[in-house]
């Protein structure tokens, strides 16, 4: 018995979107000092000194600033590097991300 050969293509749908962002929020507290606000600023999320001060200013005159947008991942790394570097120096700084 010949076995016979079909020619089935199969199509698939390849949805492909831009992954979500994130927005990345510090907070304001009175307890961790400016200078540490802009050593995180810098050192986690490479802000230049005068955007860090800048920043840390916004912080400090409002209730919480923004610090950047970054894909999920990125995001929650530096919200968990941040927030260690915090605890380890004995502050209660808090940082958050939300959906874009």
């Amino acid at each position: 018995m010949a076995k016979q050969q079909t020619s089935v293509s199969e199509r698939r749908r390849t949805d492909i979107r831009e992954p979500k962002r994130y927005k990345v929020y510090i907070h304001n507290d009175d307890f961790t000092t400016m200078d540490f606000v802009v050593k995180i600023l810098m050192t986690v999320f490479f802000k230049s000194e005068a955007e860090a001060e800048t920043l840390m200013l916004r912080v400090h005159c409002s209730d919480k600033a923004l610090v950047g947008v970054y894909s999920y991942d990125i995001a929650v790394s530096k919200v968990r590097k941040a927030t260690q570097m915090a605890r380890e120096e004995g502050f209660p700084l808090r940082l958050t991300y939300q959906p874009e």
